[in-house]
């Protein structure tokens, strides 16, 4: 379970790097079962991601615990053993190959099992976005990418189980991370800070790179945060 429980930060970080410019931006909550909070709730876009990127998570953190010797339970990909060959001719497995189908089976059968006890339009459409996260994983694994692994989900984008009041903007976007779609038309405050950088580096042989250190002064733009009522509704 330690080997689980370290592949779920690892999704969870790259879960908020892929959605680091949107309103939501996979924010955890620390007291909530889910994780997540309410926005695992609907059957929505996002909801459809975390079960993904999760069971794909188990995979590698399963597949890389059966390499490292961690469990006992799996070891090297038994079926990449002795003489085999290919275009190039014949050759001798060495190493330790990563029993990619040892973690599928395992994420299959733990990640799953909460699903399969219900049988609803819901409970359905988890199962088939835990298969597509396993099916990315392996493709990932084989060298391979996915032509079209299409999650299921509703079309109702939430914005946040905790809101955006208070995210940083990019005043001059038109994007996601724009400060109007950030921050859902409630407008932004702007605070003129001082940051000191590192600058005009240069590297000396050998080998050291050295550089001095600039002040400048910038503006940062965040969202503002919603009426209390409002506030309130989502909490």
């Amino acid at each position: 379970m330690q080997s689980v429980g370290e592949g779920a930060k690892e999704w969870i970080r790259e879960c908020q790097h892929q959605f680091r410019h949107h309103r939501w931006n996979c924010s955890t909550l620390d007291r909530d079962h889910t994780v997540f909070g309410r926005v695992m709730l609907r059957s929505s876009r996002e909801a459809a991601f975390v079960y993904a990127i999760s069971s794909a998570g188990v995979v590698y953190a399963i597949t890389r615990a059966c390499s490292q010797g961690e469990l006992k339970a799996c070891s090297c990909d038994p079926l990449k053993r002795g003489r085999s060959k290919d275009e190039r001719g014949e050759f001798d497995w060495g190493g330790c190959s990563d029993n990619i189908h040892y973690g599928i089976k395992f994420a299959k059968a733990f990640v799953d099992a909460k699903e399969k006890k219900v049988k609803d339009a819901r409970a359905l459409m988890n199962l088939h976005n835990n298969r597509c996260g396993r099916t990315a994983e392996a493709l990932i694994y084989g060298n391979q990418f996915p032509i079209s692994l299409r999650l299921v989900q509703s079309f109702t984008p939430v914005e946040s189980s905790l809101g955006t009041a208070g995210r940083v903007c990019n005043k001059l976007s038109r994007g996601t991370d724009g400060c109007e779609v950030m921050c859902c038309g409630r407008g932004y405050d702007t605070t003129r800070v001082t940051r000191i950088t590192k600058c005009e580096c240069k590297f000396h042989w050998c080998c050291a790179v050295r550089c001095k250190e600039c002040e400048d002064t910038v503006d940062v733009h965040t969202c503002k945060a919603p009426k209390r009522a409002e506030w309130l509704d989502q909490t």
